[in-house]
C-alpha cells in the first residue's frame, strides 16, 4: 500500500482581518478614475473624427482644436472636400463638431473652406 501524503495547509479567505497572506502581496496602488459618463481627450478625438466621416463620407485630415464643454467636447475638425493636383490647391473645409459626455456626436457645422496652400492672416 502507498504512503499516506502529508496534509496539505488549508488556504484562508481574503477577507478575513488577520489575513497572513496579506503580508506577502504588495500594496495595490488606487488609480483615479473619470466619473462614468466621461471621456478622455484622445477618446474624444477618435469619436469626433470617425462619426464625422460617417456622416460626410470622407476621412478627417486633422484635427486642429479639442476643448471639453459643460456638456461634454467640441473639436475643430478639417476634412478634404476636393482633391486637387498639386496637393497645396486642395479645398478642405473646418468642421465643429459637437460631443456629449458619451463621446455621441450632437451636432456638426461646416465653419469654414479653404485651400491648402492658403496661410491664415492676422485680423
Amino acid at each position: 500500500m502507498a504512503a499516506a501524503e502529508p496534509a496539505r495547509p488549508r488556504r484562508t479567505s481574503s477577507h478575513g482581518a488577520g489575513d497572513e497572506g496579506q503580508d506577502r502581496k504588495a500594496p495595490r496602488r488606487s488609480t483615479p478614475r473619470r466619473p462614468s459618463g466621461t471621456m478622455g481627450a484622445a477618446t474624444a478625438m477618435r469619436a469626433a473624427a470617425q462619426q464625422l466621416a460617417e456622416l460626410l463620407g470622407r476621412p478627417p485630415d486633422s484635427i486642429s482644436s479639442l476643448k471639453p464643454t459643460e456638456d461634454g467636447w467640441e473639436a475643430q475638425v478639417e476634412v478634404v472636400e476636393l482633391e486637387r493636383i498639386p496637393d497645396t490647391t486642395s479645398v478642405l473645409a473646418s468642421y465643429r463638431v459637437a460631443l456629449d459626455e458619451e463621446g455621441e456626436l450632437i451636432s456638426y457645422e461646416r465653419t469654414r473652406r479653404y485651400t491648402r496652400g492658403m496661410i491664415d492672416r492676422p485680423t
